[in-house]
């Protein structure tokens, strides 16, 4: 009688697991209703050339991070990263839904559609990099590699 009191106790305890818990995990490490909807688009590194440090150049120089789902997404305290560890955090960010934002190396004034990291050199290496898009947590949201022997 004991025995079949503790199966049917263990039945019912995998029953009341969500969903999201039995769910597949991608290569992410996310169950696969865990993906976010907060994404890295695209990517525009500075060239190679005399001017990489001007302000005109640095302002060039950006990554889009775009919300693809229809809720706006507080992106407070996320954190954006390179392969070298530049660190850009956000601070009272909110992406609406289908909402895109430029993140820029250079100076400027952020507005809803461009932010300034306010750096006076390259962060983005044209050869290979990677891009790091973070929750407050710290989690992985997303990442975004290019060139030869991508890291």
């Amino acid at each position: 009688m004991a025995s079949t009191v503790m199966a049917a106790g263990a039945v019912v305890a995998v029953a009341a697991l969500p969903a999201s818990a039995a769910a597949p995990v991608n290569d992410h490490g996310w169950g696969r209703h865990a993906r976010s909807q907060v994404v890295l688009g695209e990517v525009h590194h500075a060239g190679r050339g005399s001017d990489v440090r001007s302000g005109r150049a640095l302002n060039q120089e950006w990554v889009t991070v775009t919300n693809e789902g229809r809720r706006p997404v507080s992106l407070d305290r996320w954190t954006l990263t390179d392969s070298d560890h530049h660190v850009y955090r956000f601070e009272d960010v909110t992406l609406r839904g289908h909402q895109s934002v430029r993140i820029r190396t250079g100076y400027g004034r952020d507005t809803s559609r461009d932010l300034y990291q306010d750096r006076r050199t390259s962060v983005w290496d044209a050869r290979r990099d990677t891009a790091t898009l973070r929750d407050s947590r710290g989690h992985v949201v997303d990442t975004e590699s290019w060139g030869r022997g991508r890291r």
